[in-house]
């Protein structure tokens, strides 16, 4: 399998964040416009937690909170698990399947590089299986 950086470099090297005292709406718009499900919280350099969309059903939508007025520092997960570029995408499967989560920042020393979801995941397998499948159907055949 492959590293998280492998997998990093495949991406156009942005990274999609906000800051803890945008609006839960900004966050919003964010997510919606990159069509991610979460995103990184960045006060300055460092990284502050996770915003997703289960952080704002279940304490916004759900409480009745209003997004506009509700900040990402009162909804986002705080503690955040992290990966380096060099953890395997076989560990981040079992971290993510452990914890129950869906996404985990790719951290260099105090550094955010980016951030891999399960779906990354799930298609680095999927990829790797086809190849391995096509790598055996040109085998049979010679």
């Amino acid at each position: 399998m492959k590293s998280v950086s492998e997998l990093l470099k495949s991406r156009d090297g942005t990274l999609w964040h906000v800051r803890p005292d945008d609006s839960v709406y900004a966050a919003l718009e964010v997510l919606a416009h990159h069509d991610v499900g979460a995103l990184v919280v960045m006060d300055g350099p460092r990284l502050a937690g996770v915003v997703s969309e289960r952080d704002y059903t279940r304490k916004v939508a759900l409480q009745g909170r209003n997004s506009r007025t509700t900040t990402v520092a009162d909804i986002m997960t705080r503690q955040v698990y992290t990966v380096s570029p060099h953890t395997s995408t076989q560990v981040c499967m079992a971290l993510l399947s452990e914890k129950k989560i869906r996404h985990l920042p790719v951290v260099d020393g105090s550094t955010v590089l980016g951030m891999i979801s399960i779906r990354d995941i799930m298609d680095d397998i999927i990829a790797d299986r086809e190849e391995t499948i096509a790598q055996l159907e040109s085998y049979i055949h010679s």
